[in-house]
């Protein structure tokens, strides 16, 4: 077992095991597992999906127990001042979710809250996840404005 041991640490020493470096023919360069890991802090950009891409749906309901605030997924514009986010959640006999919009001239910012409902507090609850969808109202369309988390 020692030589093993000290065989691999020689192999890393000396050679690195094989892996590419900056001094290879073709410069190949093999990203660390840190470069793998997003941002922390950054929240995902969601996409924009057909108004057809509809999940179980949710209303707002703004009394949630143990709230968090939870990414949404993709977005669909729909007709007049409305927009439905799209994300995942637990199931909606014991779980709802709530939404803040601030908007701009260039962008609407979604804060999307998944939590408990109040009258799940008691309950036992299966662990599923669930595809879910929420309509939200704007004050005007979506047009050509970025849609954010604020997550």
């Amino acid at each position: 077992m020692r030589l093993f041991a000290l065989g691999l640490l020689l192999c890393f020493a000396l050679t690195g095991c094989g892996g590419a470096s900056a001094t290879d023919e073709d410069d190949v360069t093999t990203p660390s597992p840190t470069d793998l890991v997003p941002t922390p802090g950054a929240p995902p950009v969601p996409m924009e999906v057909s108004d057809d891409q509809v999940g179980t749906e949710f209303t707002v309901t703004p009394t949630l127990l143990r709230a968090q605030t939870t990414p949404f997924e993709a977005w669909s514009p729909l007709s007049g001042n409305r927009i439905a986010v799209h994300f995942v959640t637990g199931s909606p006999e014991c779980y709802g979710a709530d939404a803040t919009v601030v908007e701009t001239p260039s962008d609407v910012t979604i804060t999307l809250r998944t939590g408990t409902l109040v009258s799940a507090e008691d309950k036992a609850c299966i662990m599923i996840a669930v595809y879910g969808t929420m309509v939200l109202d704007l004050s005007t369309p979506v047009g050509d404005r970025k849609v954010l988390n604020g997550a």
